[in-house]
């Protein structure tokens, strides 16, 4: 009986101090800027980063003397880290080419991933990491910027609680002057002006946004067509990708426009929601306003400043710990869901089909 009573005991302070413990996490990649996100919320001991591949010792280093961490944690290959570490889970920070190959290695070894935007390259390397992630029964989450902005979330509230009437129409903007004119790293800048290894210009690195957003929104719902323009206006920046586009879904009741580019004068991320009695305009991550109808052009306006979300909803990398450890189970709708980001891959396959084509892709 003793013997009993002792082995359940120490499975359950076992289980117990594992759930406490911080996450075991491993970093793959450093060329993505994106990365500091994860040195930065390292603070926050939801998680602690046991090992970091990248087979470029400079910028390791680079990195290393910002944040204060040893060379030893440094491995020029997957395996290599993962055979010393043993993570239970891996952020990656290369190129979004990169993705699959992330997958491909972790997921037979049960660890789960969390990537940048947008999820793959392209919709193929997408459903060969959804059956990767499927088979292995891994999480597989897609971090955006814009999950974590209470604005986003207090408007979808206000949407779902009928504030402005029924959905109509969704403008979303997001973009800056370009990854030259902003002055980005070049290991960052060689890659994300590649269109084997970005899969598009402004159209993939800042489309995935609002397609994101508008999958959230609609309940998972997917769009009927997907009309798309590009633009190249700086070629002697972009030389081999497009850094303007217009995105145009339609919906069985409503439309949206997704305006990514790196041609705006002035960094933004913020998005419009029309309904048929008012409007809601998030207009970054903490600014919101909603307009409510009193006539033809005459309306009522309440302004909103947000606080942060509520711990773990508030930084990628607790949520990503909070999943893994099973305290937070996502909906299939949510912003970082597998499901909602293989849509947001259908409607941007769709979106580069059109502009290439010149023609509406219509979605089965």
């Amino acid at each position: 009986m003793r013997l009993t009573f002792l082995f359940f005991y120490v499975l359950f302070f076992t289980t117990v101090s594992g759930q406490n413990s911080p996450l075991r996490l491993g970093v793959i990649s450093l060329t993505h800027t994106h990365v500091h996100g994860v040195f930065n919320s390292e603070k926050r001991e939801d998680f602690e980063i046991v090992g970091i591949v990248e087979p470029d010792k400079e910028l390791a280093q680079r990195y290393a003397d910002q944040y204060g961490f040893s060379l030893s944690k440094v491995y020029n290959t997957m395996d290599e880290m993962i055979e010393a570490h043993q993570p239970e889970a891996v952020s990656a920070f290369g190129t979004i080419y990169e993705h699959l190959s992330v997958v491909e290695t972790c997921a037979p070894r049960g660890i789960h991933v969390m990537v940048e935007k947008p999820l793959a390259v392209s919709l193929e390397h997408a459903k060969k990491m959804e059956a990767l992630a499927q088979k292995h029964k891994i999480h597989l989450i897609t971090n955006y910027e814009t999950t974590w902005y209470p604005t986003n979330h207090k408007a979808n509230e206000l949407l779902k609680e009928g504030a402005i009437g029924e959905l109509r129409k969704v403008v979303v903007r997001d973009g800056h002057k370009g990854p030259v004119r902003i002055n980005i790293s070049h290991e960052f800048l060689d890659w994300l002006i590649d269109p084997v290894q970005n899969g598009g210009g402004a159209i993939t690195d800042f489309g995935c946004y609002g397609a994101n957003l508008l999958t959230w929104m609609m309940d998972g719902e997917k769009p009927i067509s997907v009309t798309a323009v590009t633009q190249q206006l700086q070629p002697e920046n972009n030389p081999q990708v497009d850094d303007d586009a217009t995105i145009l879904l339609t919906y069985k009741n409503a439309n949206a426009v997704i305006q990514p580019s790196w041609d705006w004068p002035i960094g933004r991320k913020d998005m419009e929601i029309y309904g048929t009695d008012g409007a809601i305009y998030a207009d970054n991550g903490h600014q919101l306003r909603v307009r409510q109808s009193t006539g033809y052009d005459s309306y009522e306006e309440e302004q909103m400043v947000l606080n942060e979300r509520p711990y773990p909803y508030d930084d990628a990398f607790s949520l990503l710990a909070a999943v893994v450890r099973g305290t937070i189970e996502l909906e299939p709708t949510a912003l970082s869901a597998l499901e909602n980001n293989m849509t947001v891959m259908e409607i941007l396959d769709a979106a580069r089909k059109s502009a290439k084509k010149g023609r509406t892709i219509w979605l089965k």
